[in-house]
């Protein structure tokens, strides 16, 4: 019997293709979600230096985009280890906020944490409002009235 999330994690590391350039290893980590529409899409991790790169979770995110979708039921990431071990991977802190920035929606993803654990992206990404100010802002309005530069000034 496959445990509940077993389809999803075997999607994704159908796509795990490790390949070294140098000191970058590409490809080491994928990704699978599935959108409201039931549709899957898959990725992987680009290690570059710079910078540059991006997880797993951002290549799939873009070709879900990319097909004009955008709101996530559920996804996953895994990595197989130097022994074989398969690990799923939670999202790190900058793909949990691009997935909430695609789709308000979002914030009911799906994480996949293990065969039988998930958690919604909202437990995993405490305070995602915008938080309330300190303090009221002054309304222009309410400023000091401006002065017009004067002759004297040098601004004549």
């Amino acid at each position: 019997m496959a445990d509940r999330h077993d389809d999803l994690i075997a999607a994704a590391e159908q796509v795990i293709r490790p390949h070294r350039v140098g000191d970058r290893l590409f490809g080491d980590v994928g990704a699978t979600l599935v959108t409201v529409a039931s549709n899957q899409y898959a990725g992987v991790c680009i290690d570059t230096g710079s910078g540059t790169g991006f997880c797993a979770e951002h290549s799939a995110i873009a070709a879900m985009v990319t097909a004009g979708e955008y709101q996530i039921t559920k996804i996953v990431a895994v990595w197989r280890n130097q022994t074989g071990d398969l690990h799923v991977l939670p999202p790190c802190g900058r793909c949990r906020e691009f997935i909430r920035q695609i789709d308000p929606a979002n914030l009911d993803t799906e994480i996949v944490l293990g065969r039988h654990r998930s958690a919604p992206l909202r437990e995993l990404l405490p305070e995602h409002q915008w938080p309330e100010a300190l303090d009221h802002p002054h309304r222009i309005d309410d400023a000091a009235p401006s002065v017009e530069p004067r002759a004297a000034d040098g601004l004549d």
